[in-house]
Protein backbone atom coordinates (compact mmCIF):
# COMPACT_ATOMS: atom_id res chain seq x y z
CA UNK A 1 0.00 0.00 0.00
CA UNK A 2 2.89 2.57 1.10
CA UNK A 3 4.51 1.42 -2.03
CA UNK A 4 1.16 2.67 -4.54
CA UNK A 5 0.63 6.19 -2.41
CA UNK A 6 4.54 6.86 -3.41
CA UNK A 7 4.03 5.73 -7.00
CA UNK A 8 0.85 8.10 -7.16
CA UNK A 9 2.71 10.78 -5.43
CA UNK A 10 5.53 10.76 -7.41
CA UNK A 11 2.92 10.81 -10.33
CA UNK A 12 1.67 13.94 -9.31
CA UNK A 13 4.71 15.75 -9.15
CA UNK A 14 6.15 14.61 -12.40
CA UNK A 15 2.44 16.09 -13.57
CA UNK A 16 2.35 19.36 -11.45
CA UNK A 17 6.01 20.07 -12.86
CA UNK A 18 5.04 19.56 -16.53
CA UNK A 19 1.90 21.42 -16.48
CA UNK A 20 3.94 24.06 -14.55
CA UNK A 21 6.72 24.67 -16.94
CA UNK A 22 6.87 26.47 -19.96
CA UNK A 23 8.17 25.39 -23.24
CA UNK A 24 10.79 27.44 -24.37
CA UNK A 25 12.02 27.49 -28.08
CA UNK A 26 15.04 28.51 -29.33
CA UNK A 27 14.42 29.94 -32.78
CA UNK A 28 16.83 29.99 -35.34
CA UNK A 29 17.11 33.46 -37.32
CA UNK A 30 14.88 32.37 -40.33
CA UNK A 31 12.51 34.30 -42.61
CA UNK A 32 10.53 32.73 -44.92
CA UNK A 33 9.56 34.42 -48.58
CA UNK A 34 8.18 33.18 -51.99
CA UNK A 35 8.36 29.76 -50.87
CA UNK A 36 12.21 30.15 -49.67
CA UNK A 37 13.33 29.72 -45.93
CA UNK A 38 16.42 32.57 -45.45
CA UNK A 39 18.78 31.88 -42.69
CA UNK A 40 20.48 34.98 -40.92
CA UNK A 41 24.34 34.72 -42.41
CA UNK A 42 26.62 36.26 -39.11
CA UNK A 43 30.23 35.84 -40.83
CA UNK A 44 29.33 38.25 -43.96
CA UNK A 45 28.28 42.26 -43.79
CA UNK A 46 26.89 43.92 -46.75
CA UNK A 47 29.40 45.48 -49.00
CA UNK A 48 27.62 48.91 -49.32
CA UNK A 49 24.14 50.64 -49.20
CA UNK A 50 24.39 50.92 -53.11
CA UNK A 51 23.75 47.01 -53.41
CA UNK A 52 20.73 47.55 -51.90
CA UNK A 53 18.18 46.90 -54.77
CA UNK A 54 14.83 47.72 -53.73
CA UNK A 55 12.02 46.63 -51.02
CA UNK A 56 10.35 42.95 -52.16
CA UNK A 57 7.89 43.35 -49.12
CA UNK A 58 7.44 42.88 -45.31
CA UNK A 59 7.38 40.52 -42.45
CA UNK A 60 3.74 39.65 -41.29
CA UNK A 61 4.33 37.36 -38.55
CA UNK A 62 7.09 37.29 -35.72
CA UNK A 63 7.35 33.84 -34.94
CA UNK A 64 9.42 33.76 -31.46
CA UNK A 65 6.77 36.04 -29.30
CA UNK A 66 3.47 34.51 -30.27
CA UNK A 67 4.32 30.49 -30.92
CA UNK A 68 5.27 28.06 -27.86
CA UNK A 69 5.19 24.65 -30.20
CA UNK A 70 8.08 23.24 -31.64
CA UNK A 71 6.09 21.77 -34.77
CA UNK A 72 4.90 25.10 -36.27
CA UNK A 73 5.96 25.56 -40.20
CA UNK A 74 7.20 28.60 -41.12
CA UNK A 75 4.91 30.65 -43.74
CA UNK A 76 5.29 33.26 -46.35
CA UNK A 77 6.35 36.89 -44.67
CA UNK A 78 6.86 34.81 -41.32
CA UNK A 79 10.13 35.89 -39.39
CA UNK A 80 11.25 34.56 -36.12
CA UNK A 81 13.22 37.90 -34.60
CA UNK A 82 11.28 40.04 -36.71
CA UNK A 83 8.67 42.78 -35.56
CA UNK A 84 5.56 42.69 -38.08
CA UNK A 85 6.43 45.46 -40.73
CA UNK A 86 10.23 44.80 -41.04
CA UNK A 87 10.81 45.61 -44.85
CA UNK A 88 13.01 43.02 -46.66
CA UNK A 89 15.25 43.99 -49.65
CA UNK A 90 16.71 42.36 -52.50
CA UNK A 91 20.66 42.61 -53.07
CA UNK A 92 21.93 43.10 -56.15
CA UNK A 93 23.64 40.16 -57.70
CA UNK A 94 22.73 38.14 -55.21
CA UNK A 95 19.05 35.96 -56.31
CA UNK A 96 19.42 33.42 -53.15
CA UNK A 97 19.29 36.16 -50.55
CA UNK A 98 17.63 39.16 -48.89
CA UNK A 99 18.89 42.09 -46.74
CA UNK A 100 16.65 43.87 -43.22
CA UNK A 101 17.82 46.94 -41.83
CA UNK A 102 19.82 46.32 -38.67
CA UNK A 103 21.93 49.06 -37.50
CA UNK A 104 23.80 46.79 -34.55
CA UNK A 105 25.63 45.00 -37.62
CA UNK A 106 28.90 46.72 -39.85
CA UNK A 107 27.52 48.67 -42.85
CA UNK A 108 23.41 48.69 -41.24
CA UNK A 109 22.07 45.36 -42.96
CA UNK A 110 22.04 41.84 -41.93
CA UNK A 111 22.08 39.62 -44.78
CA UNK A 112 20.06 36.31 -45.00
CA UNK A 113 20.92 33.50 -47.59
CA UNK A 114 19.07 30.99 -48.67
CA UNK A 115 20.15 27.72 -46.61
CA UNK A 116 20.76 25.04 -49.40
CA UNK A 117 22.05 27.16 -51.70
CA UNK A 118 25.06 29.43 -49.94
CA UNK A 119 26.89 28.03 -47.30
CA UNK A 120 26.58 29.89 -43.96
CA UNK A 121 30.06 30.35 -42.94
CA UNK A 122 33.24 31.25 -45.22
CA UNK A 123 36.17 29.01 -43.99
CA UNK A 124 38.67 31.85 -44.86
CA UNK A 125 40.66 29.45 -46.89
CA UNK A 126 37.82 29.91 -49.33
CA UNK A 127 37.69 33.59 -49.46
CA UNK A 128 39.33 34.52 -52.98
CA UNK A 129 42.46 36.86 -51.52
CA UNK A 130 43.42 37.64 -55.18
CA UNK A 131 40.35 39.41 -56.00
CA UNK A 132 40.41 41.65 -52.40
CA UNK A 133 40.26 45.38 -53.08
CA UNK A 134 40.03 47.11 -49.23
CA UNK A 135 40.29 45.83 -45.29
CA UNK A 136 38.68 47.27 -42.65
CA UNK A 137 38.68 46.29 -39.10
CA UNK A 138 36.36 47.78 -36.85
CA UNK A 139 36.06 47.63 -33.13
CA UNK A 140 33.41 45.89 -31.04
CA UNK A 141 31.66 48.25 -28.10
CA UNK A 142 28.41 48.17 -26.24
CA UNK A 143 27.40 51.27 -28.03
CA UNK A 144 28.14 49.67 -31.31
CA UNK A 145 30.47 49.06 -34.08
CA UNK A 146 33.56 51.68 -34.61
CA UNK A 147 35.38 51.63 -38.09
CA UNK A 148 39.45 51.88 -36.60
CA UNK A 149 41.53 51.30 -39.69
CA UNK A 150 40.96 51.26 -43.40
CA UNK A 151 43.47 50.11 -46.25
CA UNK A 152 43.44 49.74 -50.10
CA UNK A 153 46.87 50.35 -50.43
CA UNK A 154 48.32 46.55 -52.23
CA UNK A 155 51.37 46.97 -49.74
CA UNK A 156 49.68 47.23 -46.88
CA UNK A 157 46.65 44.47 -47.68
CA UNK A 158 49.34 42.23 -48.66
CA UNK A 159 50.77 42.60 -45.28
CA UNK A 160 47.41 41.76 -43.73
CA UNK A 161 46.27 39.00 -45.63
CA UNK A 162 49.70 37.32 -45.19
CA UNK A 163 49.68 37.74 -41.47
CA UNK A 164 46.22 36.31 -41.44
CA UNK A 165 46.94 33.40 -43.82
CA UNK A 166 49.82 32.55 -41.69
CA UNK A 167 48.05 32.35 -38.41
CA UNK A 168 48.86 29.21 -36.08
CA UNK A 169 45.75 26.35 -36.10
CA UNK A 170 45.42 25.98 -31.94
CA UNK A 171 42.40 24.22 -31.52
CA UNK A 172 42.95 23.89 -27.25
CA UNK A 173 43.54 27.46 -27.27
CA UNK A 174 41.49 29.28 -24.27
CA UNK A 175 42.41 33.27 -23.65
CA UNK A 176 43.73 34.38 -20.49
CA UNK A 177 40.45 36.59 -19.23
CA UNK A 178 38.24 38.64 -20.76
CA UNK A 179 38.53 39.54 -24.26
CA UNK A 180 38.34 42.63 -26.71
CA UNK A 181 36.71 41.88 -30.13
CA UNK A 182 37.44 43.43 -33.32
CA UNK A 183 36.30 42.41 -36.86
CA UNK A 184 38.63 42.34 -39.86
CA UNK A 185 36.08 42.44 -43.45
CA UNK A 186 37.87 41.80 -46.82
CA UNK A 187 35.80 43.62 -49.56
CA UNK A 188 35.78 42.08 -53.19
CA UNK A 189 33.90 43.63 -56.02
CA UNK A 190 30.98 41.61 -54.77
CA UNK A 191 28.16 42.86 -52.78
CA UNK A 192 29.05 41.01 -49.60
CA UNK A 193 32.34 41.22 -47.85
CA UNK A 194 33.58 38.26 -45.82
CA UNK A 195 33.84 39.68 -41.93
CA UNK A 196 35.73 37.73 -39.39
CA UNK A 197 35.95 38.24 -36.25
CA UNK A 198 39.23 38.66 -34.13
CA UNK A 199 39.74 38.43 -30.40
CA UNK A 200 42.62 39.98 -28.02
CA UNK A 201 43.20 39.11 -24.59
CA UNK A 202 45.87 41.21 -23.41
CA UNK A 203 48.67 39.05 -24.75
CA UNK A 204 47.51 36.50 -27.79
CA UNK A 205 45.61 37.73 -30.08
CA UNK A 206 43.51 35.13 -31.97
CA UNK A 207 40.52 34.39 -34.18
CA UNK A 208 38.32 31.53 -35.90
CA UNK A 209 39.23 31.37 -39.44
CA UNK A 210 37.91 27.31 -39.29
CA UNK A 211 38.79 26.56 -35.93
CA UNK A 212 40.82 28.63 -33.09
CA UNK A 213 44.08 30.14 -34.60
CA UNK A 214 47.09 32.46 -32.78
CA UNK A 215 47.66 35.80 -35.03
CA UNK A 216 50.88 37.38 -35.30
CA UNK A 217 51.17 40.69 -32.57
CA UNK A 218 52.14 42.54 -35.67
CA UNK A 219 48.44 42.32 -36.72
CA UNK A 220 47.79 44.86 -33.92
CA UNK A 221 49.80 47.94 -35.59
CA UNK A 222 46.98 47.73 -38.52
CA UNK A 223 43.95 47.01 -36.45
CA UNK A 224 43.80 51.01 -35.76
CA UNK A 225 45.08 54.15 -36.66
CA UNK A 226 44.32 56.08 -33.43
Amino acid sequence: MLLKKWICLCIMSLLLTACGSQVIIEWVDLIKWDGKQYEAVYEVALADRSFIEKEIGEVDFKVADHVKRTSYRFKDGDAAFHEKGTKLYAIKGLEDAIAVEDQSVINGYRIYMVRDEAPLRQNFDQVPLEEVKKIEFYSSMEEGNRKTASYTDQSDMEDIKAILTNSKLAPSFEPNGDTNRYDVLLYTDDAIAFQYGIQFDGTTYFWFPSENAILSNDIQQFISKD
